[in-house]
């Protein structure tokens, strides 16, 4: 560089630099103003002033963050540090060890950060801190410190998990708290810490889960892995026989409708390649396929069994022993296609905005189109091997579930409830439709449609009703039902009630219960096209009230809960067993009166969805047994006889799908028919599984089950009374509960066996014998006599009409 080079450079330098000088003192010279509320002068600031006010490093909610968080640490520490002398389980110790790091270093940082910003720090050893804290999430009380403290080996390692399983959520629901707070968590330094206490925690929660799993001892719990070769656990039931899904109803390179992203990784090394022959992901593969196969719902007419599926349908024809055999599949996708069957029509529900009129697999990419279809499909199936779609009904929501109310009567139509949850369609699609409106009572929100089908030209069936069910009946208020968010402190955000999930009908008691969302309602249905509230109910710990099941009689009716809407973990060790659970009613003139809960009781993983789903009655005389789907926590026989104190008596569960990764699956749906329970496996396929005689279940039970006469039908969200034909084997039923209860004497048990085993040898000869019949009938008289408990003579009651029916054929 020469010199006059150098000279040209410092003068353009100095040339800069007056500039941006002169520019600089022009910008202070600009008046920096605030304005004022309405109505009030603006000011004038400094630059010092001005930067003050838009300092947002911290607020008051990040300083009580920080202040609670230092003893909720501090508990996790004494926790950690009394595992060493009370367990001899390595990876326990492990996990204590980091608790004991981490928290440790938190509680330093949480100090300085405060002390750094001029704050009270805490010191969290002071008795008083932790006296008055203990109640903040998660904490365990003092009287749980000291039973924790007071034992060793597994008791300790089962209850140290439990606690500090429940520790780490409450911390991770105390950041959840302070991110609603407006202004927290500004800080860069805190929202990073904030973010690494919900990482670190959530994973070591799924670490505690799994070994907590580990430590149970029910069959259930830590089950391999696997689609067609996961570990099992049976008890007190029998598999029948287990069906793939069929051909053309799953994609063979990802059977378990993995999300893209699992399939492949960005810049995974195609195997056998080298670093050049990289496979590349597109983002638009990350988003799973959507359940576009999955296995969902079931209906049932004299021996065809249809499944439903996100595709379409598959029909079966069941032969000798339940078991199926497949007549013909039917692709037509738009939604979970729950399905009824009404002599020779099939319903099917539609609610996914891909539905096409036509049943094309192409899906419909306009935001609107006279090609979308969301509604109710109807096919006759006259001839099974070819269905053919018959009918049609558009409806605003879509149709998310729906139930056959009653019909076909004398008038030929058949009357259904249609459930839609999906978002409420453009009125250009669809005239009428009405999204929510503040004053527009128009709203296709808060109804059912009631649906009327001709069966005679199911072409012109309609929408005849559309009543607002929630309405509050003295304002008028649609939305007259639960709001929607929690119910105080420590409860379970709950769904807003502006639709029903599930109606279950029971036409010959003109009764129905709704699941629906935010709400357990009883309604009167005596009228079909009007129904009305009977009762309504909420629930504390339901987040979506989900499906109803009554009992035989319609004396009690059991609601489900799909917390985490069936995709999510939730029948972990630390989840609660009266969320996403069963809710037990029993029916007291005309109102809903709580009496118990029941859930799953084996643990699971965090790789399976798991939550109560559909399920029916099993129809043994004289009990109340329902069987329960838990998607990926497999199926219960739940006897509910006493309400307040249900019974598993049976179960059936398969591990996870992967061993990894959480991939939707399990039981959509388990029903008992003919003597059978079914179960849709939504990826795996359909289980037919027979009950075993057991502790819980006499031989006599069971087989008068598998005789219950069911009506040659069952559609789901639809119930009749199940009957039972007087035979010996259904009077022994009644025998066996009475002799268990100690309501019969033991000479009245013997005389009633010598009796049935000699009216069961007549029988079987078709003969007639007088003076048994007479014998028969004298004792059902004696059965007459009302004593014991309501159950007792319920029982009494059941096996006096029995021991008639057989005298009657004896004569």
């Amino acid at each position: 560089m020469n010199a006059i080079t150098e000279i040209l450079i410092c003068r353009a330098s100095a040339s800069i630099f007056l500039l941006i000088f002169a520019s600089a003192a022009m910008a202070q010279s600009t008046p920096i103003i605030q304005p004022g509320a309405p109505g009030e002068a603006a000011r004038e600031l400094s630059a010092e002033e001005a930067i003050k006010i838009a300092d947002s490093s911290y607020s008051p909610a990040d300083a009580q963050f920080m202040l609670d968080m230092i003893p909720h640490h501090y508990q996790a520490v004494q926790m950690a540090e009394l595992v060493a002398a009370r367990t001899n389980r390595r990876e326990l110790v492990d996990v204590a060890g980091r608790i004991n790091a981490s928290q440790a270093d938190e509680i330093e940082f949480m100090q300085k950060w405060l002390s750094g910003r001029g704050e009270r720090v805490p010191d969290p050893t002071v008795h008083d801190a932790m006296h008055t804290t203990h109640k903040m999430a998660g904490m365990a009380s003092p009287e749980k410190m000291a039973e924790l403290a007071a034992l060793e080996g597994i008791a300790f390692d089962q209850l140290f998990l439990t606690l500090m399983i429940t520790h780490h959520a409450g911390a991770v629901k105390m950041v959840e708290e302070l991110l609603k707070q407006p202004g927290a968590a500004y800080d860069p330094i805190l929202f990073e810490f904030i973010s690494d206490i919900t990482n670190d925690q959530t994973a070591e929660i799924e670490r505690m889960n799994a070994l907590l799993v580990s430590l149970s001892t029910d069959p259930r719990a830590g089950l391999k892995a696997g689609l067609f070769d996961a570990g099992e656990a049976i008890k007190n039931l029998r598999m029948v026989t287990s069906l793939q899904r069929p051909a053309g109803f799953f994609d063979p390179n990802n059977p378990t409708e993995r999300p893209g992203n699992l399939l492949a990784k960005p810049d995974e090394v195609v195997e056998g390649g080298d670093e050049t022959e990289k496979e590349k992901v597109d983002p638009a593969d990350e988003r799973g396929p959507m359940l576009s196969f999955s296995n969902t719902d079931m209906a049932f007419s004299g021996d065809v069994l249809v499944v439903g599926s996100y595709h379409g349908f598959n029909i079966y024809k069941l032969g000798d022993g339940g078991v199926p055999a497949l007549f013909s599949s039917i692709v037509c996708p738009g939604g979970q296609g729950d399905v009824s069957v009404v002599g020779d029509l099939l319903i099917m529900s539609v609610e996914q905005t891909r539905g096409r009129v036509d049943c094309g697999l192409s899906g419909v990419i306009e935001d609107v189109s006279a090609e979308r279809f969301r509604g109710i499909r109807i096919f006759n199936i006259s001839d099974l091997a070819r269905p053919v779609q018959v009918g049609q009904v558009q409806t605003c929501r879509g149709s998310h579930t729906h139930s056959v109310i009653s019909g076909p009567g004398k008038d030929g139509k058949i009357v259904v409830y249609n459930s839609g949850t999906s978002s409420v369609r453009d009125g250009e699609e669809l005239a009428g439709c009405v999204d929510e409106t503040p004053g527009d009572d128009r709203t296709a929100l808060f109804r059912i449609d009631v649906i009327e089908i001709p069966v005679d030209d199911p072409s012109k069936s309609r929408i005849v009703a559309s009543p607002a069910v929630f309405a509050d009946p003295e304002t008028g208020n649609l939305a007259g039902l639960w709001k929607g968010g929690d119910h105080g402190d420590e409860t379970q955000e709950t769904s807003q009630t502006d639709q029903c999930h599930d109606i279950t009908a029971f036409p010959e008691l003109g009764l129905a219960g709704g699941a629906c969302s935010g709400n357990g309602i009883l309604f009167d249905i005596s009228n079909p096209l009007k129904p009305k509230r009977m009762d309504v109910v909420v629930d504390e710990g339901f987040a979506y009230w989900h499906s109803a099941t009554f009992n035989n009689d319609g004396s009690k009716v059991i609601f489900t809960d799909e917390w985490g809407g069936g995709s999510r973990a939730r029948c972990r060790t630390y989840d609660p067993l009266t969320w996403g659970a069963d809710a037990i009613y029993d029916i007291v003139d005309g109102k809903l009166e709580f009496r118990g809960y029941f859930k799953l009781p084996a643990p699971q993983v965090e790789q399976e969805n798991c939550v109560a789903h559909n399920g029916s009655i099993i129809p043994v005389p004289g009990r109340d047994i329902f069987v329960q789907a838990w998607y990926q926590g497999g199926l219960s026989v739940v006897d509910f006889t006493d309400s307040a104190n249900p019974v598993e008596i049976a179960y059936f569960d398969r591990g996870p799908i992967d061993s990894e990764h959480l991939i939707f699956g399990g039981y959509w749906s388990t029903y008992f028919y003919k003597g059978r329970i079914y179960g849709t496996e939504t990826e795996r396929g359909l289980d037919v599984l027979a009950l075993l005689p057991s502790e819980f279940l006499t031989e006599n039970e069971v087989a008068a089950a598998e005789l219950a006469d069911q009506g040659e039908r069952f559609n789901p969200q639809q119930q009749f009374s199940v009957t039972w034909s007087a035979v010996p084997v259904v009077a022994r039923a009644y025998v066996d509960q009475l002799a268990s209860s100690k309501a019969l004497s033991e000479s009245t048990v013997k005389d009633l066996n010598a009796a049935l085993d000699l009216a069961e040898s007549r029988m079987l000869t078709g003969g007639k014998d007088y003076k048994l019949a007479a014998k028969l009938k004298s004792l059902a008289t004696t059965l007459d006599k009302k004593t014991g408990d309501a159950l007792a003579t319920r029982r009494r009651a059941g096996l006096a009409e029995t021991l008639r029916g057989i005298s009657t054929g004896l004569r």
